[in-house]
């Protein structure tokens, strides 16, 4: 866990069943997730880019470190829990990087969720197999 007297700022990120908890220093441009290095945590490029969208935004690239705990969910939850607790750290930085990100949709918390299984069905919509005969 990373420890300093540094101050740094914070945002708390969801999308679906993944929380990040992501923490920016002024720094290098540095990505820390879960204590592993960006590339080495996600493997696809399109996630990366995901996690990096706040910074093309308010164009902060490379001045900020991000040290960042996520858990629950898939890897695609998980780049959009850290970008929307990137977006509301920055927001703590600098409110006046409110309206670009706000235009962006970067502050708004997806709501889509995991739909519930209904009984008398085989999952959420799924009904099961009818026959005539």
């Amino acid at each position: 866990m990373y420890t300093s007297a540094k101050p740094y700022f914070y945002g708390t990120g969801r999308r679906k069943k993944s929380v990040a908890r992501v923490r920016i220093i002024p720094g290098t441009g540095a990505v820390t997730i879960n204590g592993r290095s960006i590339d080495d945590y996600f493997g696809l490029e399109t996630l990366k880019l995901i996690v990096n969208q706040p910074f093309g935004v308010t164009g902060t690239e490379g001045k900020f470190d991000i040290i960042a705990t996520v858990k629950g969910g898939g890897i695609s939850g998980q780049a959009g829990a850290v970008r929307h607790g990137l977006a509301r750290a920055l927001l703590a930085a600098d409110p006046e990087y409110k309206p670009a990100l706000k235009a962006a949709g970067f502050l708004t918390r997806d709501p889509r969720m995991k739909e519930r299984k209904k009984y008398g069905l085989k999952a959420a919509r799924r009904a099961p197999q009818f026959s005539k005969r």
